[in-house]
């Protein structure tokens, strides 16, 4: 066993150091030293939490080790396991399958280690496939004369096409009628759906890629008896690692949101239920108006009770329909109708194993929720007593070297087969960063706060000749400084990414030296490299908002200054470090990161926090300091972009 591991470090450091250098990567030791520990966590089948900083190549570490684990298993005799990757996005599995991969399968087959080439499939729910026999339906239903012709064409190519994410310009309404069904009972032997999944279960794909909700329904249907959705794995590793509690609270949970009702409500008018629908608009209406009231006053007045009268009624109106009308609509809007009747009930209901509150999303919207009180439970249950390797990756699963934020949100406190690791970033962030903290930043109970706010981004704009991202905490903050920037006349065209308008990312990166506002999602996920940003501007720290469920969890602890402590604080610093890692993605990248919070200027009570989220910079309150690094560290062309 042991010439087996040492074989496979061997194996390991060769390609690291040998192969991949050869064609153009450079030889990273903490990269190196990150894929020989998760290497060790498979062969111990422990759990490894490793925080990746940006740069290090997380990706070609894992996938390097799995398949290093997976040679040395094929070599002893054991039976083909694949490996599961789970991962947030989907541009990431697009990666992994179609250029990591890849590239990896081609260095190791030139070299002998493999064979044959590795292969990767990416598995989705079932509402991402097209359904034969739903399709051809579909197809006789419609006229086409009727229709414009990239519909047409659309709708016809799926006859080609299984995965519907790989075509463009498909209708909601379309999606609805042509994707498998929950209950798939599809008759048809040549059904493509039916054939691609039998195919995933037949040794043919080394590695499974799927995303967090896809594994956790997985996890479930195991632990629960019913058939399972992936095959059995001999490595799970989860990417993007920060995004699983989240998934898990989705797939454990119940989140109503007001566009849920609304959605049911413009089925039944176009099944002509004018009535039902007329019925429950008018409860939705009371709703809006309610929430509206509400979250003008604060946030924090969001008291779920309030609003149990009615979701109580909106209930017995979708009973009603359900049991004088529900058999006569159509199979779409029934699965509507009984998932929606499934969240309200369980929101009405008054069982102890679920906590309901009013939580406000980042795009500022409320939702209904209702949180399992077990999850750790739950979690334990699905995956930390599987005795198999696990490893979970992220760039911001810690807090410096400190992990216990993320334990204590998936279960894992206590847990002796977890092991922990931080890889630091390779990048120059001394050299290429500049942290500008004002002395006197604009107080945000004062009157002026926004005239001043608004004037403090405007001089940082000038001195980075623009090439700015704002990144709000709030979109109503967001509207009234956008509002005196216009009225500035600054000489940048000024791009704001409201809610759903996510093409306007697009075009402020075709128009060097413009200036981005931003909130909501924009903290993470989106990349600005090269000189894209070279002004990251944070009004105020991204701390949680107060709701019903930090309520909760703050009855959990002795004192206030314990709960900030361990939670709020916390959760801002990885919040701010999500937002960092935005703006500083190769190694020649150079930005200035600038922040008008007053809590987090020299001396106040959240500098020490924001200096131990953010990795060793230089630090400033100089607005001349910052016009004298963007001169030392840009070209000429830079500033005629702006």
């Amino acid at each position: 066993m042991i010439t087996k591991i040492k074989d496979a470090h061997e194996k390991l450091e060769h390609i690291f150091k040998a192969l991949l250098p050869k064609c153009g990567m450079p030889e990273r030791a903490e990269q190196i030293r990150l894929s020989h520990r998760i290497l060790d966590t498979m062969f111990d089948k422990k759990i490894a939490l490793c925080d990746a900083g940006t740069g290090i190549g997380k990706t070609y570490a894992y996938l390097a080790a799995g398949i290093v684990y997976h040679i040395s298993g094929t070599e002893s005799g054991q039976p083909f396991q694949p490996l599961i990757i789970s991962t947030s996005s989907i541009a990431l599995q697009n990666a992994i399958q179609n250029e990591y991969l890849p590239f990896l399968s081609k260095t190791l087959l030139n070299d002998g280690i493999i064979h044959s080439p590795i292969r990767a499939v990416v598995r989705k729910g079932k509402s991402h496939y097209v359904c034969d026999e739903r399709l051809e339906r579909h197809l006789q239903r419609i006229h086409f004369k009727e229709k414009n012709r990239r519909a047409a064409k659309t709708l016809l190519s799926l006859r080609t096409k299984l995965d519907i994410d790989a075509i463009k310009h498909i209708s909601k309404h379309n999606l609805e009628q042509i994707h498998v069904p929950e209950h798939c009972d599809c008759k048809r032997n040549n059904c493509r759906y039916q054939l691609f999944v039998k195919s995933c279960g037949l040794n043919r794909y080394l590695f499974q890629i799927c995303n967090h909700n896809l594994l956790l329904a997985d996890a479930i249907h195991r632990t629960s008896g019913r058939k399972t959705i992936l095959p059995d794995s001999a490595v799970l590793i989860i990417d993007e690692a920060h995004k699983l509690p989240e998934a898990a609270q989705q797939m454990f949970g119940i989140s109503l949101e007001l566009e849920d009702i609304q959605a049911i409500i413009d089925s039944l008018k176009k099944e002509k239920c004018f009535a039902e629908a007329k019925n429950l608009q008018g409860f939705l209406g009371i709703l809006q108006k309610k929430l509206c009231a509400k979250t003008e006053t604060s946030a924090t007045s969001l008291d779920f009770p309030n609003f149990l009268p009615i979701l109580s009624a909106i209930y017995r109106i979708l009973q009603n329909i359900d049991e004088k009308t529900g058999a006569s609509l159509s199979k779409s809007t029934q699965q509507k109708l009984k998932k929606l009747l499934s969240m309200t009930e369980v929101l009405c209901s008054d069982s102890d194993e679920m906590f309901r509150y009013i939580a406000i999303d980042e795009d500022e919207n409320p939702k209904f929720c209702a949180a399992v009180l077990n999850l750790l439970d739950q979690l334990n249950r699905i995956f930390w007593s599987r005795q198999q390797p696990i490893i979970l990756t992220s760039g911001t699963l810690s807090v410096g070297e400190d992990f216990s934020r993320f334990k204590a949100e998936v279960g894992l406190l206590g847990n002796h087969r977890v092991t922990e690791s931080v890889s630091l970033s390779p990048f120059d962030y001394e050299k290429n960063c500049l942290l500008y903290l004002p002395n006197s930043p604009p107080k945000q109970k004062s009157k002026a706060y926004f005239d001043q706010i608004s004037q403090e981004i405007t001089a940082l704009l000038y001195a980075t000749h623009g090439h700015g991202l704002i990144l709000f905490t709030s979109y109503a903050v967001m509207s009234a400084v956008q509002i005196r920037l216009n009225a500035a006349k600054l000489p940048y065209p000024l791009f704001t990414m409201s809610r759903n308008a996510k093409h306007i990312l697009k075009q402020f990166k075709c128009c060097p030296g413009s200036v981005l506002l931003a909130a909501g999602a924009a903290w993470e996920g989106f990349d600005f490299s090269g000189d894209c940003v070279s002004l990251l501007v944070i009004p105020r720290l991204p701390f949680p908002y107060p709701d019903e469920m930090q309520n909760h969890l703050k009855s959990n602890y002795s004192t206030l200054q314990e709960f900030i402590r361990a939670i709020v604080v916390p959760d801002m610093q990885i919040k701010l470090k999500q937002g960092f890692g935005r703006v500083i993605r190769t190694e020649n990248d150079s930005c200035v990161i600038a922040i008008l919070d007053e809590r987090a200027a020299k001396g106040q009570r959240y500098f020490d926090d924001v200096r131990r989220t953010l990795p060793k910079m230089q630090i400033t309150s100089e607005l001349k300091d910052v016009q004298k690094f963007i001169h030392e560290k840009k070209t000429k062309d830079y500033f005629m972009e702006s």
